[in-house]
């Protein structure tokens, strides 16, 4: 199974068929200020949406004795999947402003590199979940995690499944490799430049970003990704290590086709293998109490 060589970012994100030349004026986006735009808005809205909730009466969590449970798992989805909906939705009016160029195409989107290859990154995607699979045979699985928490009746598991497969993947992909993963390159570029004007002048002029800085980037965007679903997780370390891999293999393929689709694609794939093993050791969700064995 073969794919395409990497392709060379383009900070620009002009495209294959518009290519910025140096001296162009091209600005790289997205940088740390648009991630953190991005992340703050997703954020913002989400706590909106939670305290409308609570002012409903309807509390997201609640503790006992120091175990925190989740109330309302189905409303709790949707609220999510608000956010996810609505922060795109934001973003594709606003950035464009920003940046004088489509939002997707800002990101490198890029539907057209992944859509020839979508067999082969589907099977991408089962294939790395297989390999999670197995090796989660010899690692310790957290007694509790919040996820289990969605898995109370089929209804709810049936939300989570298709929110993790069609939802869940599409935006965190535009999140860390979409956002996060080019700024933070973005920004590692920027702080090894030598201070002088002329550096600076050839700084801003190009478009390109060294590899060292896409290495740099990788391993903290991916950190940021095991943070963000940690407590899923039940912060257990070995599922921490795997996830981390995960989110590796996933900037590498975002970054060998240039195209956050073609990862979204491989992560759609990894999540829909994750849900089918449970969607079949349950016998399609009618008998949820063999997951909390």
């Amino acid at each position: 199974m073969s794919l395409p060589p990497i392709q060379q970012f383009d900070a620009a994100a002009s495209g294959p068929d518009r290519p910025e030349t140096p001296g162009s004026g091209a600005k790289r986006v997205p940088n740390l200020g648009h991630a953190a735009l991005f992340l703050v808005f997703a954020a913002m809205l989400f706590f909106l949406l939670q305290l409308a909730l609570v002012m409903l009466g309807l509390s997201p969590v609640k503790q006992s004795g120091g175990q925190i449970t989740v109330q309302h798992p189905m409303l709790q989805l949707a609220v999510l999947a608000a956010t996810y909906a609505g922060t795109l939705a934001g973003a594709w009016l606003f950035f464009p402003l920003l940046w004088h160029r489509p939002f997707l195409e800002g990101l490198q989107w890029r539907w057209s590199a992944a859509r020839p290859l979508a067999w082969r990154l589907l099977a991408l995607g089962l294939l790395s979940g297989l390999t999670i699979a197995f090796l989660d045979q010899f690692i310790a699985q957290p007694t509790t995690a919040e996820i289990d928490q969605f898995f109370v009746t089929p209804l709810a598991a049936w939300e989570i499944t298709l929110f993790g497969i069609f939802v869940a993947p599409v935006f965190e992909e535009i999140a860390f490799r979409g956002m996060l993963l080019p700024a933070f390159a973005i920004a590692v570029d920027w702080l090894r430049i030598p201070r002088t004007a002329e550096s600076y002048a050839n700084w801003q002029s190009g478009v390109g970003i060294s590899n060292a800085a896409w290495f740099i980037s990788a391993a903290l965007t991916s950190a940021l990704f095991v943070w963000l679903h940690a407590q899923q997780v039940g912060y257990a370390w070995g599922v921490l290590a795997a996830l981390y891999c995960v989110s590796l293999f996933l900037t590498a393929v975002r970054l060998r086709l240039g195209s956050v689709a073609a990862s979204a694609m491989v992560h759609a794939a990894y999540n829909g293998l994750i849900f089918l093993a449970a969607l079949l050791a349950t016998g399609g969700y009618r008998h949820l109490e063999r997951m909390h064995r």
